[in-house]
């Protein structure tokens, strides 16, 4: 295999991986991570001022026992010379000057110690400011961001883009498919069937002749039984009414008695 198509063939891996991982980063976990890194090197650093500070209380106590020890040889070295011991009085100012010699070496040592505290100071205040500044970016960040992700979900779904709402609009569309496909398949066998191209097993269904003389012969056995049920209503009436007038006539022309009869004599 040629060089030419390694190297395009690389070019095609790294870009393939860099699309991956466009798609699989979230700017606020790397946001988040950054600002875990920041809050490391400032306690990294804050470590650095207490250790130096811890070197420079001890080069202190170191000068104040140096010190001590210079002034009590200073102190015996009079009192030596006092009594006319001018030997001793040598040998202690002797050793007082080796005294002087570290604590001159301890006193530049404590210099360059505290000038270091004082720059590791500044740093770590400046680190700390960065730092808080950092956050109050990252998180304004990470809220733009949320926000139009959320717009961004809202619009997609709003336009059927998303992929959620394009199962749901596919779904649906598919359930309206066979139901319009279920509603024509019925309509046809009730056309099938009310033709009579299609027998029903079960014997109920009519084609369209009989079912049409089916309703005219209903129609006309209704009227039948309405004359009927008029007629009824007629006879009795005139019935009721013979009977009423029978009544009244009875009680009007009341059979006459025979009336006796009285002869003159």
């Amino acid at each position: 295999m040629s060089d030419g198509v390694m190297k395009r063939m690389g070019m095609i891996f790294r870009a393939k991986a860099n699309k991956a991982l466009d798609r699989a980063e979230d700017p606020r976990e790397t946001l988040d991570y950054s600002y875990q890194k920041q809050l490391e090197l400032l306690q990294k650093v804050r470590r650095g001022v207490a250790d130096v500070a811890t070197s420079r209380k001890r080069l202190e106590l170191q000068l104040n026992q140096l010190q001590g020890q210079s002034s009590k040889l200073e102190d015996q070295g009079r009192k030596a010379l006092a009594l006319g011991r001018e030997d001793l009085a040598r040998e202690a100012l002797s050793r007082r000057s080796a005294l002087q010699q570290q604590v001159t070496d301890l006193e530049t040592q404590h210099q360059t110690l505290q000038g270091e505290e004082e720059k590791l100071t500044l740093a770590a205040q400046r680190l700390q400011a960065k730092v808080d500044a950092f956050r109050t970016k990252k998180e304004t960040i990470k809220a733009t961001y949320t926000a139009a992700q959320a717009q961004t979900r809202i619009g997609e779904a709003f336009s059927g883009i998303s992929e959620e709402m394009g199962d749901v609009g596919m779904a649906i569309q598919r359930a309206e498919d066979k139901t319009a496909q279920l509603q024509a398949r019925a309509g046809a066998l009730d056309e099938l069937m009310a033709s009579g191209a299609l027998d029903d097993p079960t014997g109920m269904a009519k084609d369209d002749i009989t079912a049409e003389l089916d309703r005219l012969s209903g129609g006309s056995d209704v009227e039948l039984e309405l004359q009927r049920m008029k007629a009824e209503l007629a006879g009795g009436s005139s019935g009721q009414q013979a009977i009423e007038g029978g009544q009244n006539g009875g009680s009007q022309s009341a059979p006459q008695q025979d009336r006796p009869r009285f002869d003159k004599q």
